[in-house]
């Protein structure tokens, strides 16, 4: 805990620095340096995140990771009205002599649209000339906005005494943490029950990754992490596809949206997974993880199938896209709570999970794009359908290997990961 509490500490103050620094690189590979920084540390913050809610709360952690990833949603529909304000209507850079030109600029995207890219030769777009763009502010605020967030885990190390003296890079070993940790010891049963979860609390955060914890472990144990992996890289695809590509689809033919109104597609997209995060919160209390990722991908398979026999439809792509926006917006916190409730709570699922949505938000847009490239914009709706289909597919997969993953035993060796790793107060195992 003192690990991730750190971690959490050092990445979400870099995230603050790095939108101090962002401004001020005048240089593309100084800010592709520093924008490879950012993103390590969004990734530590997200794995460590969910790692730390589903090992605190496990089995009721459904409730708390709906909660954690509708912040993230409502973080992404809240930050670009923060830094609209400061975006300039026309070039950022302009000269006298193609200050006019700059009114030809929104069509200059319409011809960027893959399979039709047209020549561009014919636009003047000025290097050099005076700057009209605010932009700088808006990423000084967010750097402001964020710092409150390494002030608090700073609190929260202080608090427990885990950083007493800035002793950050000599933290205590667990096993003096659990003594400090451990409570009044009031009768032999509650000694029995407090041991584990003192030392469960403050494994190694790299205790994921020793080989000693697959030992003796069967094969379903590795197919519900590979599955489960896969489900979500497919399912956090999508969303970086389709908010990625769903404007460029909407302008081109056959729909041919008007510009401005294509642009409030993703807002309505992103919107919706916030709304979805927002319900599923109460939701998650009454239904169990399994049934609503299960819920999630047929309607993500049954919106795209829509989206394609309505595909001229412009009325339609609005409803498809906020059909898309709900069922896609529990998907990720649903899965970590089932795949993590059935591999007994130790966390290294959650680390699983996470890389592949972060690989598969990745490589299918890479993908997406190079298909649309090639075959135009309708194979956005097939790829889409294709990614559902195969998402169903390895659910589908992962019940299966639930159905034949070994039931937890009370002479289940310590050592192996097969074994359940906590009990609640009655000696029950948590399920």
């Amino acid at each position: 805990l003192a690990q991730s509490l750190f971690a959490l500490f050092a990445s979400s103050l870099a995230i603050s620095l790095v939108f101090a620094i962002i401004p001020l690189c005048h240089n593309v590979v100084v800010l592709a340096v520093v924008m490879a920084v950012a993103g390590l540390a969004m990734g530590c913050i997200d794995t460590i995140s969910n790692m730390q809610l589903v090992k605190i709360y496990q089995k009721d952690s459904a409730i708390f990771l709906q909660a954690l990833h509708f912040f993230v949603g409502f973080g992404a529909l809240l930050s670009p009205l923060i830094a609209d304000p400061f975006l300039s209507d026309t070039n950022c850079i302009l000269s006298n002599s193609t200050a006019n030109a700059s009114s030809n600029l929104p069509h200059i995207r319409k011809s960027l649209v893959p399979h039709h890219p047209g020549n561009l030769s014919h636009y003047d777009l000025p290097m050099k000339g005076m700057v009209v763009t605010r932009v700088s502010y808006a990423f000084w605020i967010m750097a402001l906005i964020n710092l409150p967030v390494p002030i608090a885990v700073f609190f929260l190390l202080y608090k427990e005494r885990m950083g007493a003296g800035f002793h950050f890079f000599s933290l205590l070993s667990a096993d003096e943490l659990a003594m400090e940790t451990r409570p009044t010891e009031k009768d032999d049963l509650s000694t029995t029950v407090q041991r584990p979860h003192a030392a469960e609390g403050h494994d190694d955060l790299f205790s994921c990754c020793q080989s000693k914890n697959f030992r003796g472990a069967s094969y379903t144990y590795f197919a519900v992490h590979i599955t489960g992996a896969l489900v979500l890289f497919m399912t956090d695809g999508i969303v970086g596809e389709y908010s990625g590509f769903i404007y460029s689809y909407a302008v081109e033919e056959p729909l041919s949206v008007v510009h401005k109104v294509a642009g409030y597609l993703p807002s309505l997209f992103w919107g919706f997974i916030t709304l979805g995060r927002l319900i599923s919160i109460p939701v998650s209390y009454r239904m169990k993880p399994a049934t609503m990722v299960f819920i999630n991908v047929v309607g993500v398979l049954i919106t795209f199938l829509l989206l394609l026999i309505f595909s001229y439809s412009v009325v339609f792509l609005f409803v498809g896209t906020a059909s898309l926006g709900l069922f896609l917006s529990s998907t990720f916190p649903s899965m970590l709570a089932y795949t993590e409730d059935i591999l007994q709570y130790k966390g290294c699922a959650t680390t699983v999970l996470v890389t592949g949505a972060g690989i598969g938000e990745m490589v299918l847009q890479l993908l997406v794009g190079s298909i649309i490239h090639d075959q135009g914009s309708y194979s956005f709706l097939v790829c889409g359908m294709i990614f559902g289909g195969l998402a169903f597919t390895f659910y589908t997969f992962l019940l299966f290997f639930h159905r034949m993953y070994p039931k937890p035993s009370s002479d289940t060796d310590d050592a192996s990961p097969d074994k359940p790793a906590v009990m609640d107060d009655t000696g029950q195992y948590q399920r």
